[in-house]
């Protein structure tokens, strides 16, 4: 990246301990509308609760249906119904859906995924995390560009740093060969930020913007595929499984706060393409340091590259 990236902090105010109700404190949401994927759990569920807090309509797809439906009962103004990012014909079958109530939207938010899992393989064969973090929401984004594009919506993608653990691998992109499930997850975050810079690229002529950002280190259902001994070997848990306290770890409140702030803020108007922690835009990672964002994941050339394949992949391209 040269010295014009726009990969700067800007001083937002607020920080890695802010939460989102903060970020919207104020704020009046009545007359929005937010798609939430995963906004059933997790960080997801507080970025529905802080929406709704703040006014706005939110739809929740959701995989399982009726757990979504326990877990947001009492929320006003929230609506699920059921998506499979790791399906193809259940990402269309959503956005036919949505699209068939003539709302348009005002923000979505790409929360759901999955992490660490042992080697899976969905569709034709794909990567489960590549499929599901990436391909999923790539699909659903440009099949709901109908409703995405009058809006002018800000499309918020929950990458994480550990997108610092590996480029797009692409000669193997589906790990069909030697697969690390740590890898293979970097490899799902470093595309979930190309797809923002991309999207951002080809979106801002029609008021799209696009932003990608790491929540921050949260202990949340993410983590169900990894084993207790690798949780207590990390120093996450003790041998009962209980949480315990790890300097840097946020609370799911404060890991919501930047997906909301990416998705709200007037700060952030007429700003996209860009990767965002702690509630402000992110530097690029020095070599050795845990934060910022690799120049690998906001490389306009691969986010082009990544687009297409992901279009040959799926089928799916609003803008072709």
């Amino acid at each position: 990246m040269s010295a014009t990236t726009p990969q700067h902090k800007i001083g937002s105010g607020f920080g890695a301990d802010s939460t989102a109700a903060e970020v919207l404190a104020g704020r009046d949401l009545g007359g929005r509308l937010a798609i939430v994927t995963g906004g059933y759990s997790g960080l997801g569920l507080e970025t529905t609760r802080a929406l709704t807090r703040a006014g706005a309509r939110v739809v929740v797809p959701a995989r399982r249906v009726e757990a979504a439906r326990e877990a947001l009962a009492g929320l006003d103004g929230v609506e699920v119904d059921e998506l499979d990012l790791g399906d193809l014909e259940s990402v269309r079958g959503f956005a036919e859906r949505f699209l068939a109530s003539g709302r348009t939207i005002d923000f979505m938010i790409d929360s759901a995924g999955i992490m660490a899992c042992p080697e899976t393989r969905v569709g034709p064969g794909w990567e489960a995390q590549f499929a599901t973090n990436h391909l999923g929401h790539f699909a659903l984004v440009n099949r709901l560009w109908p409703a995405v594009e009058p809006g002018g919506a800000r499309v918020v993608s929950v990458s994480s740093r550990a997108h610092h653990f590996s480029g797009m691998r692409w000669d193997d992109v589906h790990w069909r060969h030697g697969y690390d499930k740590w890898q293979a997850y970097g490899q799902a975050k470093t595309a979930n930020v190309l797809f923002a810079v991309h999207l951002d690229r080809l979106g801002r002529d029609s008021g799209v913007r696009a932003l990608a950002l790491h929540p921050g280190g949260i202990m949340t259902p993410l983590q169900r595929h990894i084993p207790l001994e690798e949780k207590i070997e990390r120093g996450w848990t003790d041998a009962q499984g209980n949480l315990l306290e790890v300097a840097g770890l946020k609370t799911p409140e404060q890991g919501a706060a930047t997906q909301t702030w990416a998705a709200t803020s007037p700060q952030l108007d007429g700003m996209g393409g860009v990767y965002l922690e702690d509630c402000d835009i992110a530097e690029l990672a020095v070599e050795g340091e845990p934060t910022g964002v690799k120049s690998w994941a906001v490389d306009p050339e691969q986010a082009a590259r990544l687009w297409d394949l992901s279009a040959e992949l799926t089928g799916v391209n609003a803008f072709a």
